[in-house]
């Protein structure tokens, strides 16, 4: 049985210090709702994503803000795979026919600092301090990319100028503002070659996505605007003979991407868009390859040629991605299905891929989890 998007949105991303994580949850999960027209008493059960308060029973306190109906309430943490192990979870349920429609939040709390700066796991293997924070983790991967492929400061650098760019497009962006190369290459440095401006922003944000089944969807004639999931993968890295000092960033990746193609009988050569996990400039790289849309070792050129930006062959991250639009890590993953399935509507304003039909999100967590969405538009 098919499983569908029905309603779906996410706030405006910023820093809501004012504000509590189920507040924030609340907003989204009410603008998901406001959006196919149903109230909280027709969903028949909620799936939360969160880091940062895994144990708090988000899920819970987020109805006692938009209605306690008694439903089952599932709480997930999954690093950066958070908000699509949530969704990935309600569309699950549907798709078992537990349930007819329920909701799915990712929400989180960010506030500011290092992503990955935290104590406790004692001095890395390599035995340099700082070497285990993102920022670096993902300098290093990039720079292995550079020396197996050649790949330039520069190259990496023009994926921070894309993404910044289409980021002017998008009102729920917490940063609309254009970084010229230059800008984006000057400025300071945070781990070669990741410039501030090529890290992922730390921002409070929420996403919500109505999910129901086919029968549903059309008892509630909301087929006309609805978004079919073609394809739901969530993966873990395999073991496997390799030098442990630097992280893997990729396998996991490649794995979910071929059972997601396949699983949704389409490839890579099929996709209109995606959004995937730019938390830093050098991991769009890496993701262009593993995610199949283009061969190892192109990377560099398909940024250069503007295959990736908006009016190219395969836009990637139209909505400015984490680097612009902002990283809240319980939050992002449906986040990207908001954005992708925003234009396989048709209704993507200025940034709109024209003619979208197929879209694609992806998110990684280190550790590790990688989720892989493939979305389809349809019409009555």
């Amino acid at each position: 049985m098919d499983a569908y998007i029905i309603g779906v949105d996410m706030i405006k991303f910023g820093r809501f210090p004012e504000k509590s994580v189920p507040q924030l949850g609340a907003e989204a999960a009410l603008l998901a709702l406001d959006d196919c027209g149903l109230p909280i008493q027709d969903m028949q059960a909620l799936y939360c994503g969160n880091l940062n308060q895994a144990s708090g029973m988000v899920g819970q306190r987020i109805l006692q803000q938009i209605g306690q109906t008694g439903i089952p309430v599932v709480n997930v943490s999954n690093a950066c795979a958070t908000g699509a192990t949530a969704f990935r979870e309600a569309w699950a349920s549907v798709k078992a026919e537990l349930y007819d429609v329920v909701l799915a939040v990712g929400v989180e709390q960010m506030g500011r600092g290092l992503l990955g700066g935290g104590g406790g796991r004692g001095i890395s293997k390599e035995g340099l301090m700082g070497s285990g924070t993102m920022p670096s983790v993902f300098a290093e991967a990039g720079l292995e990319h550079t020396r197996q492929y050649g790949t330039t400061f520069e190259q990496f650098a023009k994926v921070s100028v894309k993404n910044h760019h289409h980021s002017t497009m998008n009102p729920k962006a917490m940063y609309q503002i254009e970084t010229p190369l230059e800008t984006v290459m000057n400025s300071e440095m945070i781990s070669y070659p990741n410039t501030k401006l090529m890290c992922s922003v730390n921002v409070d944000g929420a996403a919500a996505a109505v999910i129901a089944s086919e029968k549903k969807t059309r008892e509630l004639g909301l087929m006309s605007r609805a978004v079919k999931v073609r394809a739901s993968v969530l993966t873990s890295d395999p073991w496997q003979e390799r030098d442990l000092v630097m992280p893997d960033v990729n396998t996991c990746t490649r794995k979910a991407a071929s059972a997601a193609y396949e699983m949704a009988g389409l490839g890579p050569d099929d996709i209109d868009l995606v959004e995937l996990h730019d938390c830093f400039a050098t991991a769009e790289i890496l993701h262009y390859e593993n995610l199949g849309l283009c061969e190892d070792g192109e990377a560099g050129r398909i940024i250069d040629d503007g295959e990736v930006e908006l009016g190219g062959r395969v836009p990637v991250n139209v909505s400015g991605g984490l680097l612009s639009k902002g990283h809240p890590l319980g939050a992002t993953g449906i986040a990207n299905i908001y954005e992708v399935s925003t234009h396989l509507r048709g209704e993507a304003g200025d940034r709109q891929v024209e003619g979208a039909k197929i879209g694609l999100t992806h998110v990684i967590g280190l550790g590790s989890a990688c989720g892989i969405h493939v979305l389809e538009g349809v019409s009555a």
